[in-house]
């Protein structure tokens, strides 16, 4: 070729209008640790994942020159040796044998989605196989084969192939996964495994046979190749966290690699736990988030035990979904009325009828207790206590320190009122565990986020580090669910009005793990109850969620932990601030029978003696209102049976005395 010939063929090769080499590659979403969560097909549906010579098996990569283009790294884009042999071939027998085609040559192809069969169409290649060799390097050109090679079905690119046909990257391949992939491209409809398995089998072989040949790979290896059953179907893509995977996407639209803070095999158990507990039930929806409390970082987020689940309406996000808290409020309101020294745990507090301008709050279960310190009515979840606490502490406030927690309360009549305190708001799972979890980090905590590299960004103070320790220490003394460890989680459960929301939210001295059970459309759900439903979930969850618990942090130095007895006189009974100091030598004292007697009635009424205090008198037996209105100091009523009994008189003013005796 003369030196105007060669100029001429180089200009002619350097005026090549080359395809876009920039293909669309879909949205990872990666767990902390750069696994896969899901993937997002690119617009013609396809799955097509970026990836890197270093991203793939190196055993692979060898196989794949030594079959393609042995001589890859050596050619400037096309192989005369290789086009000889082709045409030599062709002529000998008449049909085509083998082709001559380079890695190069395939990849112009692919980018231009052109055919090999014409002669104007290899011709078209091998002018744009050299442009790209003149333009791109190397390994580049083997990133784009590597990222457009056909895999059958809407798999392109090695790394869909490997995720389709075997579930996993592509960093380890056996030698029958990568002899598969090697032979799939050249024909990827026809030697689809799953569905012509025999030509797959025989094409997977072929590559086997050459690689062993070539010394790639030992007898002994290549015949455990040959034996390995082919895959029968393309595997689903990994869907992981959902719900969450579409929200971050759709915030960070362009960007092609999302990284969160959630653990994928975390992720897995939390699903796989949710999907347990509600399988017996087909329109039973549940949601699941596990946090550090410490770093705000979320491990799991699960809004349904199924993404696709339609009678469960699987797809909407139920982490997200406002729905009524129930009890789950309560430690909030006894933290902030402990941090205003209206209560301390050991506080007396009364449990009877109460009326607020018409607002007369009953508890679950129908009766009063009377007389009961604070720690047990948070522990017994008794509303008329918290209701009382709400009052002094005024609406607003248990509302700004909701906010203040980085939630997002919703409220029904626009303006926060007494029923709060017994779930009359909106709220989120998302925004219950991240109250909680300010309450697990000593008051304040960091916000909850989900995408790797976000500093912490610290939310609000909800109470002073005494105060979450007090309420800490009074919700891990609730009794536990079968076969748990009581003692190890401060935890709360709640049930909605109605039946519509199961609750349980806890934490121990790392994370904080909250559960919502309940139907998705707001349907009752009737006989469920958050203590029997989603606690079980709860600690099974913190179990999945790893080996062994934190323990839960000591007292702080300035935290008052006394008996009642001991408390400051104010804090020895809750009253009302306005009767915070009151003179108390007009209160209701029961003095027949007296505390600890022993009767025997023998069916006969029993007699009540009483002095000061201000009629009309309320009188309950065993927790219940048995005689009302009552203005005599002196009066009988019915036995309340045999056995030990509690009674409890109520004043007109709300002041109490209680006794218990034995009845024979």
């Amino acid at each position: 070729m003369t030196f105007t010939a060669c100029r001429s063929f180089d200009s002619w090769i350097d005026r090549t209008d080359l395809p876009l080499t920039l293909a669309e590659t879909s949205t990872e979403v990666l767990d902390r640790n750069g696994k896969l969560l899901r993937a997002f097909p690119v617009g013609t549906g396809l799955w097509r994942l970026a990836v890197q010579p270093a991203d793939v098996d190196p055993r692979f990569l060898n196989m794949l020159l030594r079959y393609e283009d042995k001589r890859f790294r050596s050619h400037a884009g096309i192989d005369p040796v290789a086009l000889l042999r082709a045409a030599g071939q062709a002529l000998w027998n008449g049909r085509t044998v083998s082709g001559g085609s380079t890695l190069t040559m395939q990849v112009a192809r692919l980018l231009e989605d052109g055919t090999t069969g014409r002669w104007s169409g290899k011709l078209r290649q091998m002018r744009v196989a050299l442009a790209l060799e003149r333009r791109l390097s190397k390994d580049q050109i083997l990133t784009l084969y590597l990222t457009h090679a056909p895999y059958g079905g809407a798999a392109e690119g090695i790394r869909a192939a490997a995720y389709s046909w075997f579930g996993k990257e592509p960093k380890r391949l056996t030698p029958a996964e990568a002899a598969l992939l090697v032979a799939l491209p050249q024909s990827p409809e026809r030697r689809r495994p799953d569905r012509f398995p025999e030509a797959a089998s025989a094409a997977r072989d072929r590559v086997l046979e050459r690689m062993e040949r070539q010394g790639l790979l030992s007898e002994e290896q290549a015949g455990a190749a040959r034996r390995t059953p082919l895959p029968h179907r393309m595997a689903a893509f990994p869907r992981r966290a959902p719900h969450l995977a579409d929200r971050v996407a759709a915030r960070h639209p362009g960007k092609r690699k999302l990284q969160l803070t959630l653990d994928g095999a975390v992720q897995s158990r939390m699903e796989a736990l949710l999907a347990e507990a509600v399988r017996s039930s087909p329109r039973l929806s549940a949601a699941l988030i596990a946090a550090d409390h410490q770093t705000g970082e979320v491990l799991a987020m699960a809004g349904s035990p199924g993404y696709s689940d339609a009678a469960r309406r699987g797809f909407v996000d139920m982490t997200q979904a406002i729905r009524s808290p129930g009890s789950t409020l309560k430690p909030l309101i006894y933290g902030l009325a402990f941090d205003q020294g209206l209560a301390h745990p050991e506080t007396l507090i009364h449990d009877g009828p109460v009326n607020f301008a018409g607002y007369a709050p009953q508890n679950f279960d129908g009766d009063f207790r009377g007389d009961i310190i604070v720690r047990e009515a948070l522990q017994l979840s008794l509303n008329i206590p918290v209701v009382k606490l709400t009052q002094e502490l005024g609406p607003a406030r248990v509302l700004a320190s909701l906010r203040a927690s980085g939630a997002s309360p919703e409220l029904p009549g626009g303006a926060p009122g007494l029923a709060l305190a017994l779930g009359g708001l909106g709220i989120s799972l998302q925004d219950m565990v991240q109250l909680y979890a300010g309450l697990a980090a000593g008051g304040q905590g960091p916000r909850l986020r989900v995408v790797q590299g976000e500093l912490p960004a610290p939310a609000g103070r909800l109470t002073s580090p005494e105060a979450a320790w007090q309420v800490a220490d009074i919700l891990r003394g609730l009794p536990v669910p079968a076969g748990a460890r009581a003692g190890t989680i401060a935890y709360k459960t709640g049930t909605s009005y109605g039946h519509r929301d199961a609750w349980a939210i806890g934490w121990d001295g790392r994370h904080a793990v909250g559960v919502w059970m309940g139907r998705a459309d707001g349907t009752p759900v009737p006989g469920i109850f958050g203590g029997d439903l989603a606690a079980p979930v709860l600690f099974e969850a913190f179990g999945r969620l790893k080996p062994a618990l934190d323990p839960l942090p000591p007292p702080p130095p300035a935290t008052l932990i006394v008996s009642s007895a001991e408390l400051p006189q104010p804090l020895q009974r809750f009253r009302p601030r306005d009767a915070a100091f009151s003179d108390l030598a007009d209160a209701p004292e029961l003095i027949f029978p007296p505390d600890g007697a022993r009767l025997a009635l023998e069916g006969a009424d029993l007699t009540l003696k009483l002095r000061g205090g201000t009629a009309p008198f309320l009188v309950l037996a065993n927790g219940q209102p048995v005689l009302s209105g009552q203005r005599r100091r002196e009066f009988s009523l019915p036995s309340p049976g045999p056995g030990f009994s509690s009674l409890v008189i109520v004043d007109g003013a709300g002041r109490s005395d209680r006794v218990n005796l034995r009845i024979d």
